[in-house]
């Protein structure tokens, strides 16, 4: 197997067979993790050019590899690894939900992101697979947000990852969140239809808002309780768009209380003294039917002691911190 060389660069043509792992990948996704240090755009502009071939032939961004195929990756340059610093031992012990052959689902902590990057040096991914470094796969099969706690689940093989994307693309996988939220909500049910736009700064920081021709994305609300003067709803997402729960509920005027990016930033700096010091967003349960043995399941996560904390103190509490 070619390996890159000191200087950075793929000098000669790799010619790769793709094994039972690597099947079921996007060639896209597959080069963004074979070519670490390669800017995206290049991976693309050598996708499109048709420097990248399959079996001798062109294929698009997101054409799905098969066992067997001969992928041949031209030569390219890479920016020079920066060094990684290994993560503490002390610093993430995953409270484990469920684990077989086929699946690891965990209760995410709020604070660690779901994979490094943008200045972190790891994340629940990495971390996982320092942990468990005699792990042959082990893969992320969806994310959620840094500050979100609660279920995520993922795949210790690659059949297993290929058909919750499956499950997932069609609308199959039941995803339910907790949210707490500034103003009294007064509808048992509410169905939100809001089109969303990513938009991506130079810094990497994305932006999302309701904008007409955006991607479709659906929310479902409903009511469980009034907490002061907060409301403590459940969000059943429909579909999986970036910051979906945390955008419609903005737009609609009921920001999640501590949503540093979307929410009531004055409200949200008394917080903390009254004990909330993370966002109040957690993912509580997802339902899904088993990738090998196609039985339901479902996985859930309780509220974490520092939400249940928050509602406790805020629901006996008779004068509040006004909601600005």
């Amino acid at each position: 197997m070619n390996k890159l060389s000191k200087d950075s660069t793929l000098r000669q043509v790799l010619q790769q067979s793709v094994g039972e792992d690597e099947a079921g990948q996007r060639i896209d996704n597959y080069l963004m993790r074979r070519l670490k240090g390669v800017p995206k755009s290049h991976v693309y502009r050598i996708l499109r050019s048709g420097e990248v071939r399959v079996n001798s032939g062109r294929i698009g961004p997101d054409y799905r590899l098969q066992q067997g195929d001969l992928l041949r990756i031209p030569p390219v340059r890479t920016a020079a690894p920066a060094a990684v610093r290994p993560m503490p031992r002390d610093a993430f012990a995953p409270a484990i939900l469920f684990e077989d052959e086929a699946l690891l689902v965990i209760d995410k902590p709020s604070g660690l992101a779901v994979h490094g990057g943008s200045g972190l040096s790891f994340g629940v991914i990495e971390a996982l697979r320092q942990l468990r470094s005699d792990s042959k796969f082990l893969e992320l099969v969806h994310r959620i947000d840094r500050e979100t706690s609660g279920v995520l689940m993922l795949a210790k093989k690659r059949v297993a990852l290929v058909e919750l994307h499956r499950q997932m693309q069609a609308g199959e996988i039941e995803k339910r969140y907790r949210a707490l939220v500034k103003g009294l909500w007064t509808e048992r049910k509410r169905v939100v239809d809001l089109p969303l736009e990513k938009k991506e700064r130079a810094t990497g920081d994305r932006r999302v808002n309701v904008t007409p021709g955006g991607d479709q994305a659906i929310t479902i609300f409903r009511m469980e309780r009034r907490v002061g003067p907060y409301s403590l709803l459940d969000a059943e997402l429909k579909t999986g768009r970036t910051h979906q729960i945390r955008v419609h509920l903005s737009h609609l005027g009921f920001p999640i209380l501590g949503d540093d990016k979307y929410g009531d930033f004055a409200l949200n700096k008394t917080l903390p003294k009254l004990g909330l010091k993370r966002m109040f967003l957690h993912s509580s349960r997802i339902v899904v039917r088993h990738p090998l043995s196609r039985e339901r399941v479902t996985f859930e996560a309780p509220l974490p002691e520092e939400l249940r904390a928050f509602i406790e103190i805020t629901g006996k509490t008779k004068k509040h911190v006004s909601a600005v």
